[in-house]
């Protein structure tokens, strides 16, 4: 960002918080009275109390040995039992501890001083940089959007990745998945479309990763100037799985209050997977039977609640951007998340091993990668190059054994010649450094390069690199 550019967007930035700062509500919702508890029963990660009236999605303090208190929400009840699940450990939990009902409820507090910060699941600052200045509070489940009133995705937005900017376009209020297994480069493709898109505010959403992988987040992907129009919300594996649902509800909160003051957001969630795990987790622990492949339908219906959440707002009032990625356990692109994900999502960009292992990145493979607004958003010179780049690639696919053994005789199918001589071209224009940026115009200019400089020449018939 020039210096210029940053000085005009620090002072949007203060103008808009002069502007709430008027009429901001510091205090959440109360719940009114509340009855205390006695904790009866801890199993696994669920805890019963009796006594306690509290109502669902409520927070309550449980006491534990040494004076301590810890957090946990009501997540179901049966006859005068109440059912918690915590958010931090329990080491020192008691019998017949006390279960005392919190008089707010669990809100996400915001405003322009979130801006810079990293936070926890509770909004509990990470950075040392002392408290969070709230400005207003808002449900940390959010607020259903009507289908019809929201702005229909129109504008192409730039991420500055080659291959999806000019193969795989995405929208403006677009819900992209990221599919991939473990070590092919997700993250690392995050990391440079945090970089390289254009967007007012970016929010990422650390979800039961690797609790490494924050600092070198922030540190290294991010940066400081990055930073400065970024939340980062970590909640890493050996957090409970309660603190990882929270922290992809408050990731995606936050999103929306900045969408609702107009300003395009770009959401980041590492990963919708781990997310997935974590709802699995609480919905077996409460007694929820478990269904495809252990998952309970529970997690099926948290899906769609969550992603749902992203997208355009109405009447114009800012848009959501939103990347999830999904972790494909052993390269299975039918497991049940991917699958669930997928039919849910406006697009999906597979990343293959294959690709990976020879070489080649980011390791999009093109021919299963689909945007589902590409309609919406490209002209008919812009789609027919990407079809035609589609043939080739799928054509060249068909051949790749005997191609990489020699085998293949040249004249056998003019679809597999011209592939065959383009591919060395073609490899170059999908492979990306990731210091380096490519908007739309110069992605676009650089496939006409590709597909529209005549009649390839072509290549005397030796082995190819598959």
């Amino acid at each position: 960002m020039s210096s210029v550019a940053a000085a005009h967007w620090q002072e949007a930035r203060n103008l808009r918080l002069a502007a709430r700062l008027q009429a901001a509500d510091p205090q959440p919702p109360s719940l009114g009275l509340a009855r205390e508890g006695v904790l009866r029963r801890a199993v696994g990660l669920t805890l019963e109390a009796s006594g306690c009236s509290a109502p669902l999605g409520s927070r309550c303090r449980v006491e534990t040995a040494g004076g301590r208190w810890v957090d946990a929400e009501v997540v179901g009840f049966a006859g005068d039992r109440t059912y918690l699940m915590p958010t931090a450990d329990l080491e020192g939990l008691l019998p017949n501890a006390r279960v005392v009902p919190l008089r707010r409820r669990g809100e996400v507090a915001v405003g322009e001083g979130l801006l810079g910060r990293v936070i926890d699941s509770d909004g509990v600052p990470l950075d040392g940089r002392g408290p969070v200045r709230a400005e207003q509070w808002v449900g940390l489940a959010g607020t259903a959007i009507n289908p019809l009133m929201r702005e229909p995705i129109t504008q192409s937005l730039d991420v500055g990745v080659r291959a999806i900017n000019a193969l795989l376009p995405i929208g403006r209020g677009q819900r992209i998945g990221l599919f991939a297994g473990s070590g092919v480069g997700k993250s690392t493709l995050l990391g440079m479309m945090t970089r390289f898109t254009a967007a007012d505010v970016i929010v990422v959403g650390l979800i039961g990763e690797r609790g490494r992988e924050v600092r070198d987040f922030v540190e290294s992907t991010l940066g400081e100037e990055g930073l400065r129009r970024a939340v980062v919300v970590a909640t890493p594996a050996d957090r409970p799985p309660l603190a990882r649902l929270h922290g992809a509800l408050r990731a995606t909160a936050i999103a929306e209050y900045y969408r609702d003051q107009g300003l395009h957001v770009l959401l980041l969630m590492d990963s919708l997977t781990r997310f997935a795990h974590a709802q699995r987790e609480v919905g077996l622990s409460v007694g929820e039977p478990p269904t495809t492949r252990g998952y309970p339908p529970s997690v099926f219906a948290k899906l769609p609640q969550l992603v749902e959440r992203a997208g355009n707002g109405a009447d114009g009032r800012g848009s959501i951007t939103a990347f999830y990625t999904v972790l494909t356990e052993g390269d299975d692109q039918q497991e049940p998340i991917a699958d669930a994900a997928r039919a849910i999502l406006d697009g999906h960009i597979v990343l293959t091993r294959r690709i990976a292992d020879a070489g080649q990145y980011p390791a999009i493979d093109v021919e299963v990668s689909v945007s589902r607004v590409m309609q919406e958003i490209t002209d008919p010179a812009w789609r027919e190059r990407i079809r035609r780049l589609k043939r080739l690639m799928a054509a060249h696919s068909a051949q790749r054994d005997l191609i990489a053994i020699g085998a293949y005789q040249r004249g056998s199918d003019p679809a597999v010649d011209e592939a065959v001589a383009r591919w060395p071209a073609i490899q170059a224009f999908l492979g990306q450094d990731v210091a380096e940026a490519s908007d739309v115009a110069a992605s676009r200019a650089a496939l006409a390069a590709l597909l529209d400089d005549g009649p390839a020449a072509v290549a005397p018939n030796r082995p190819q690199e598959a």
